[in-house]
């Protein structure tokens, strides 16, 4: 009997001290993972936690602080990402309204100091002063549209819309004046009617911006055209021409914010450089989708794609 006892303490002992031993050895491992944690989110680092440990429970719990800790490091560079491209759009707003004010201050003071300037003359600064305006104006539309976008402001309401009327509308809308400059104009918009969810005003100035930028910037190529299709699921409506398009290494970048690059088509619209980033944001607003291909001076296209609705006569 009394061996029995012992054994059984003996084991008991044992188990007690192996308990005591992982114990140990958990808040070990606990107490690095805390330092190590603390010292990343101090320095800043992108380092990770090391998920070799013997302690199986802890390894799920590794990788999943892995996890956000890799998501936090994802979002400081997204945010760090984004006050660069605010600080450059403040500069760039700053110089895109003072360039044109500079010019209408300067026309102003013309005028003052040459009280007896001609009708003539004085007409025809005065028509410059009202022009310098409302580019100032439309510059500041634009950044206030831009503005509202991206905070949900502006509401734009979905519904089923005949894109067929409204790709015919936008591009008819230029016809005179790129026939006159000798465009070649290529309008592919298919009888049988393409329905989908968007919003026709959105749609209208979106439609409008991607013409009106391949005018801009194509222009050297002398060829400009529309084309509608759709599948099961999606309608597409593609705006090309043939100019000098936009290298691989920035197709990405001419929806951004700002995006000044010498070459980029981004740069219409009176320069501010925010002409497809609000049109990305309209053709999001109606959960669409928007994409460039550009070969230059053989094609490049902005695709936009809407959702689908089936047709019933």
């Amino acid at each position: 009997m009394v061996i029995a006892l012992a054994v059984i303490v003996v084991i008991l002992l044992v188990v007690i001290g192996m308990q005591y031993r992982a114990y140990r050895a958990r808040s070990s491992n606990l107490e690095q993972i805390h330092h190590k944690i603390k010292e990343i989110i101090e320095e800043g680092t992108s380092e990770k936690l090391l998920v070799h440990t013997d302690d199986h429970a802890l390894i799920p719990v590794l990788i999943e602080i892995n996890h956000l800790l890799e998501y936090n490091q994802q979002r400081a560079a997204n945010f760090l990402k984004m006050e660069q491209s605010m600080r450059k759009m403040i500069s760039n707003i700053s110089h895109d309204l003072k360039t044109p004010l500079t010019v209408v201050l300067g026309y102003i003071e013309t005028i003052n100091l040459d009280p007896d300037m001609n009708v003539e003359e004085r007409k025809v600064l005065l028509s410059k002063v009202h022009a310098k305006a409302n580019e100032v104006l439309e510059l500041i539309r634009q950044f206030f549209d831009l503005a509202r976008l991206e905070s949900g402001d502006k509401p734009i309401p979905i519904s089923r819309i005949r894109i067929n009327d409204i790709c015919a509308k936008n591009m008819l809308a230029f016809y005179d004046t790129l026939t006159v400059k000798g465009f070649e104009v290529a309008i592919d918009i298919p009888d049988k009617p393409l329905l989908a969810w968007g919003n026709e005003e959105a749609l209208d100035r979106v439609l409008n911006n991607l013409i009106a930028n391949a005018i801009q910037h194509g222009g050297e190529g002398k060829a400009v055209g529309l084309t509608l299709r759709g599948d099961d699921e999606f309608v597409y409506m593609d705006v090309w021409d043939r100019g000098k398009g936009i290298d691989e290494l920035h197709q990405d970048r001419v929806f951004e914010r700002m995006y000044t690059l010498e070459d980029s088509r981004n740069k219409s619209y009176q320069g501010s450089g925010l002409g497809l980033t609000i049109t990305k944001r309209l053709v999001e607003a109606q959960e669409g989708t928007i994409r460039i291909r550009s070969k230059p001076y053989e094609k490049t296209v902005f695709t936009v794609k809407l959702k689908r609705v089936a047709f019933s006569a």
